[in-house]
């Protein structure tokens, strides 16, 4: 048994062995496979072609590569650089200036990947010679052509070696005259700070052009008035919705509270847009340095603390938004599938919070952390996947199609259950018609947020497709006023139409909107009505106000048997709403002595209870002076002995006529009211004999 397990362990460790070695041997071969990229990537795709350059005429070399040492990508822009020095090689002031400006503008073409720089001394003698010269003519030594930046050396350039090879490689053929696409270089307008780490197509230290470089001067101040337009209107509905909310909180229970956190998540998505709009380019691009040589360029990382600040708020409720509409189709769907009721649902409350704002919390940390925040010149705020295409990709158009998509199925789910439960359940007709126009309401709603959601995810994967093409035809368009290699074989210049960020952008802004078409009702003008009133009676001027509409508890319509009873609740939200009184099913007791001041303070009582009733079975200063009002100028008539003390509304004599059989009804006599003439106030029966 030893001897087997010494075996296994033997064979254990020759695996290891051997899987050792097999990774060493990969390390290793990856290793010179990048060795031997370093030393082919950075002339190894370009081939000899014949010095066109005037200067550098009549040398011990005639063949040279592009680009060259100053990064030159053809010899017309090498020769456009070499010009000022021309004065001072036709004096000759120097011998070795001639020969060491040809070896950084036209070096001599040796082994592909080796390139042979000229020796420090030769850049020394060069710039002592002709510095006065220099001097005179104001021709500053440029940065390039520092001579530290050479080998240490004193030899002649070129090197006798360099002359053999150059033999040796031009009995080739020639490739003279063949176009070669160099690829997109970066603008000395262009260019940034190394240590900032920005990326313009792909080139690092490159930083997009201020203003957009799609639209013009007039097409972009269009969008930015759309768009701050689009942004107040959102703005409004939005806090609309949020107020609302905070007159009578119990009104949004769930599930239908996640709306008023999707109102307040685009509630800050319109205001970060209309800061923008405000901001301008301040926040989006950087200032230019024309002393420096350096263009207005788009804002990239989170170097620039109000960008981010921007960043973060619109991409954090922008996603957040998305997230709580999934959440509200989740409890849509608990409460019609599953019939779960209000409480039920909101003992989840804490994990829907948990998943509406942890998400997108964490998507936001996870960009930081990427610094892939970019400038939108458009509208003035920062953003993520204006230009990076993965960025895009991953944390834009991801999330949104798994909300999309999540939402949806749940959706329509749910709406198919409520369709079930009203052809099923037998209802009565006004239930029937409620409960109908609760299911158009959310469908309204659904639609009239997908749509735009839809639209901008439309956008951006037309965008996603054509971007390349657009990149491209901007560098066709201003590769001669940049100096950069022109692309070729283009097929067609093409740039986006304004119509696609207007649509992008408005549609955006639109998606917050459908908030407050939920709210929109007969019961959010009362309460707002109430609300201004409360504010009047607190100043002294007594006000009557309508109780709110009752609406049908459909959460107990769904939870009920098929043949019991209706029941209704005496609070509940939109969509469960309260009766007028909520003991008008009780009957008063049949006989009965009262007297006379029992009778007075019942029908104070109701009248107080008719004139003002706040919520939660408060009484206010208002309701209390309308009561010492009403006093005042007389009480309500009183009911004989023998008759039952009634309501003042006539809601309870219709609820007293449902539950009380003919036979009863007729023996009770009907009420006997005595009016004194001349009196202020009626008196009965009883008053009189008291």
């Amino acid at each position: 048994m030893q001897k087997r397990t010494n075996g296994s362990f033997m064979k254990m460790i020759m695996h290891i062995r051997t899987m050792e070695s097999l990774l060493v041997f990969l390390s290793t071969l990856t290793a010179c496979l990048a060795i031997h990229a370093d030393s082919t990537e950075s002339h190894s795709a370009f081939e000899c072609e014949p010095i066109a350059l005037r200067m550098c005429q009549d040398l011990p070399y005639n063949t040279t590569f592009t680009p060259n040492l100053l990064e030159h990508y053809d010899q017309q822009t090498a020769e456009l650089a070499m010009e000022p020095f021309h004065p001072m090689v036709n004096l000759q002031c120097s011998p070795d200036l001639r020969p060491f400006l040809c070896a950084l503008h036209a070096p001599v073409c040796a082994e592909y990947g080796r390139m042979s720089l000229p020796c420090r001394r030769l850049c020394q003698r060069a710039r002592r010679d002709c510095q006065k010269l220099l001097d005179v003519f104001g021709v500053p030594w440029p940065e390039d052509m520092e001579c530290s930046r050479f080998p240490d050396c004193d030899e002649p350039y070129p090197r006798p070696e360099d002359l053999m090879v150059t033999v040796e490689s031009t009995d080739g053929p020639s490739t003279s005259g063949v176009r070669r696409d160099h690829g997109f270089w970066c603008p000395r307008e262009l260019k940034v700070e190394p240590d900032l780490g920005y990326v313009f197509l792909g080139v690092p230290d490159c930083s997009p052009p201020c203003p957009n470089m799609y639209l013009g001067r007039d097409e972009l101040r269009c969008a930015r008035y759309a768009i701050g337009a689009a942004s107040l209107i959102c703005l409004s509905a939005t806090l609309f919705t949020f107020l609302t909310f905070l007159i009578d909180m119990a009104r949004f229970r769930y599930p239908e509270r996640p709306i008023v956190f999707y109102a307040v998540c685009y509630m800050m998505v319109s205001l970060a847009f209309f800061l923008g709009f405000l901001l301008e380019d301040h926040v989006a691009c950087n200032t230019a340095r024309p002393g420096h040589g350096r263009a207005s360029t788009v804002t990239q990382g989170s170097h620039n603390k109000a960008c981010t600040l921007l960043f973060m708020a619109l991409y954090f409720f922008t996603m957040a938004g998305s997230a709580w509409w999934v959440v509200l189709t989740v409890t849509w769907f608990l409460a019609a599938v599953p019939k779960w009721g209000s409480e039920a649902i909101e003992k989840k409350a804490l994990l829907f919070h948990a998943g509406a704002w942890g998400i997108p919390g964490a998507l936001t940390v996870v960009l930081l952390a990427l610094n892939k925040i970019e400038g939108d010149n458009v509208s003035g705020v920062c953003f993520v996947g204006l230009y990076d295409a993965g960025a895009l990709r991953w944390f834009v158009l991801a999330p949104l199609c798994l909300a999309v998509l999540a939402g949806s199925g749940l959706l329509l789910a749910g709406i198919a259950a409520l369709n079930r439960a009203r052809t099923e359940i037998p209802l009565e007709k006004e239930n029937k018609d409620k409960l109908m126009k609760f299911m158009i309401r959310i469908g309204v709603f659904s639609a009239l947020y997908l749509v735009p959601l839809l639209g901008v995810i439309g956008c951006n994967v037309y965008e996603q497709s054509y971007r390349a093409a657009w990149e491209t035809a901007w560098v066709q368009e201003h590769c001669r006023e940049y100096h950069i290699p022109c692309p070729i074989e283009v097929e067609q210049t093409r740039r986006p139409d304004l119509v696609l960020f207007l649509l992008k952008y408005l549609m955006g802004l639109v998606v917050g909107i459908p908030s407050v078409f939920w709210v929109g009702s007969k019961k959010t003008c009362f309460e707002w009505a109430s609300f201004f009133h409360g504010q009047q009676c607190k100043e002294g001027v007594p006000e009557e106000s309508r109780p709110p509409l009752p609406e049908p508890d459909f959460s107990q319509l769904l939870l009920r048997e098929p043949q019991g009873p209706v029941t209704r609740k005496s609070r509940g939200t939109s969509t469960q709403g309260t009766s007028t009184h909520a003991s008008s099913t009780q009957l008063a007791p049949p006989d009965g002595q009262r007297s006379r001041a029992s009778s007075v303070r019942s029908k104070i009582s109701s009248r107080h209870g008719s004139l003002h009733h706040p919520r939660e079975g408060r009484h206010t200063p208002c309701s209390y002076l309308a009561a010492e009002e009403y006093l005042k100028f007389g009480t309500m008539p009183h009911l004989n002995n023998q008759s039952q003390s009634r309501y003042s509304s006539t809601h309870h004599l219709d609820s007293q006529s449902r539950h009380s059989s003919p036979r009863e009804l007729s023996r009770t006599p009907p009420p006997r009211i005595t009016l004194r003439t001349g009196e202020d106030e009626p008196v009965s029966e009883d008053d009189a004999s008291a």
